[in-house]
Formats: C-alpha cells, structure tokens, sequence
C-alpha cells in the first residue's frame, strides 16, 4: 500500500499554509491542518495543481484505492484541505471561487469502505472491568500510587488524554463535599468544571503525598526503567501506554484512554444524558448521544411479547 505522503513537499509548492489558521484553531490542531495539507500537496506535485480542485477529486481516489485509510481518516484530510482553502480565500492568497470548487469535492462513502472501519474502535468498559482496573496498581510501589491515581481520575472525570496530562494542582477545587476539574478542552474559550470521584481525589493526595520532587504537574514522568521521579509532566503517549498495560493485564483487549472517557459517558448517560454531556463539556447533546453512549441491545428485550 501507497501511503497519502511519500515526500516533504517543497516550501515554493506550498503558497500557504496551515499558519492561517493561526488564532481560529489550538496548536495542536493547526499542526494536524498541516500534516495532511502537506500530504496533499505532496501528491499534487506542482503548485497549478494544488490550486486544482480536480486534485482534490484525484487524491480522495487515490486515498480509497491505494491505502488502507478508514473512510472516517481520508474525509477528515480532505476536510482540512478544503477549510485551509476556505481560508485562503478569506485572505486574498486564492480567489472565493477556487475555494468554492473544493468545497463541491465530496467525501468517500463510509458505506462503501466500511470494511477498512476497525471493529475495536470504540471500545465499551464495563464497571466491574473498570473497577479490576483501577484497583490494579500496586500501593507499594511509588509508580502503582501515581498509576492508580491517574486511572482513576481518568475514569471519573472524563476527560481527554491530553487534559490530563497538563493537569496541575491548582486544577483541582473542593466544592459542595466534593471535587471538581477546572479545565479547558480543545475547542473551549472559558473555563469549565469536569467531575472528579472522592476515590479518585484520595489518590491523587496519596500520591502527591509521597511523591520526593516537588511540580506543578499532578502526573510526573518517571526516568528510565528505575523509580526516579522528576517533575517533568507525563506525556500523552505515556498515558496510553499506562492504560493498555493495565487494561491488558485485566484481559481487556484494544482499549484507549478515550475509551475511558466513553465509559464516563456511557454510565452518566443512564441517569441523566444532560449530566454526560455537561461532564465531558460537549456543545451539542448529539454528540454525547451519538459518540459517548455504547450501551448495547439488552438481552431478552423482546421476551413475553407475545
């Protein structure tokens, strides 16, 4: 299989970049705006190209055919392409009805490439799984008291890896005999309160308590394969790598720390789907309705209907 970029397109390719997007979109996410622009441009080879939304018809084809993209990957690619050209126009690189064209340029059908759509990519986390999770990290070792706090604030709070992993102290707020999470998503201005569980607060200060350095950072990287503490804050790729360790000791298979914040979700939603949505700061209902709730068809549903 052919991947979507096989070289760094040249500077003089590029007239623009996903820099316009600077001030409208986080870093982190202008970042993935460049990486699959360049992968476009990459395939374009030539400026007169690029500008071509017959281009854009010719990538999403070869997107389809010669790799092994999920439908969901290659729209989301030409998505960007189409909002970095949207935006060139707003700002005079390229005229409104070449940005217009791309827009026309439809996305593959999911239907149609379904079998490229991974079985495991939403994961559902029962309590009882959850719980043979969190109780997991050994209480003896200084890395299990960070383990089982990270974990579990993971499966009470409900928020994403990344939130996670800048967690500071002063994030943390004492309110109505319980405790919340200050933090600000991906596409959040204000601040806003995610839930945290007493279980989980308590070891959070556990592991706070016997943690030797001192950082503003709740979760602290380790050096090397030994004990040794330093203050530097764990990474996102770090974080997976806690959970699929744990999660895989508990016989549980393919599981992201995303799927944490499903199961936040999911159980919340049960109760009250309002609740699920103000704790994992969505905007709309439908997306906690439609991405956060894996209950599955209850067994017997149809028995004694006739």
């Amino acid at each position: 299989m052919q991947t979507a970029l096989a070289t760094p397109p040249s500077a003089d390719l590029m007239p623009f970049d996903a820099s316009l997007l600077a001030g409208q979109l986080a870093p982190s996410s202008i970042a993935m705006y460049q990486r699959d622009f360049a992968a476009y441009a990459a395939f374009a080879g030539s400026t007169p190209a690029l500008l071509d939304a017959a281009t854009l018809a010719r990538w999403r084809t070869h997107l389809a055919q010669e790799t092994s993209m999920s439908p969901n990957t290659i729209n989301r690619m030409l998505s960007a392409v189409k909002r970095l050209l949207r935006e060139a126009a707003a700002q005079g690189y390229i005229t409104h009805e070449t940005a217009a064209a791309f827009d026309a340029v439809t996305g593959v059908k999911a239907a149609a490439l379904k079998e490229r759509i991974k079985q495991h990519a939403r994961v559902r986390i029962e309590p009882v799984a959850m719980r043979s999770v969190c109780d997991a990290p050994p209480a003896e070792r200084l890395i299990g008291l960070r383990d089982a706090a990270l974990l579990s604030t993971l499966a009470s709070s409900g928020l994403r890896v990344s939130e996670v992993a800048g967690l500071k102290q002063t994030q943390v707020r004492a309110r109505n005999g319980g405790f919340v999470l200050l933090v600000r998503g991906k596409n959040d201005v204000e601040f806003r309160e995610a839930p945290l569980s007493r279980e989980a607060h308590a070891h959070i200060m556990a592991w706070l308590a016997a943690r030797p350095v001192a950082s503003d950072y709740i979760f602290t990287a380790f050096d090397g394969r030994g004990e040794r503490v330093t203050p530097r804050p764990l990474s996102a790729v770090a974080i997976w790598r806690v959970v699929r360790k744990y999660t895989a000791d508990a016989g549980l298979s393919d599981v992201k720390p995303h799927d944490f914040r499903r199961f936040v979700g999911t159980q919340l939603a049960r109760t009250n789907l309002r609740m699920a949505q103000k704790a994992l700061g969505h905007k709309r209902l439908e997306t906690t309705a439609r991405h956060y709730i894996l209950d599955e068809l209850e067994v017997g549903l149809t028995d004694g209907l006739y």
